[in-house]
């Protein structure tokens, strides 16, 4: 198991507890709301989406290399965040999958 994958598995204990506590308080539609208040929060989710379109332009070229279907985790990128990646990293097939950007 690669060190990514590892790290993948070890996020997706706590993240989806925080994710579930948010949602629960504030609603799926509520994460979003909390950022357009202020622009630290334009900024942060700004910050957000940034990465997330740097790790899809790595993800959707490596799934293909992979022989996986990108656009399952390319549809959970878009409405889950970075659940999709870690997903992907996740589920890898064998090490040369979760490799990562090379």
């Amino acid at each position: 198991m690669t060190g990514k994958r590892t790290l993948a598995l070890i996020l997706l204990v706590p993240f989806p507890l925080l994710t579930v506590y948010a949602v629960v308080q504030v609603g799926y539609l509520g994460i979003f709301d909390y950022h357009r208040h202020s622009p630290a929060g334009w900024q942060v989710f700004a910050d957000l989406v940034i990465a997330l379109v740097l790790v899809l332009s790595w993800m959707i070229p490596e799934a293909r290399r992979a022989g996986r279907n990108p656009w399952p985790w390319v549809v959970a990128t878009l409405f889950l965040g970075s659940f999709g990646p870690l997903l992907y990293l996740a589920l890898a097939g064998g090490d040369r999958d979760a490799d990562g950007p090379t």
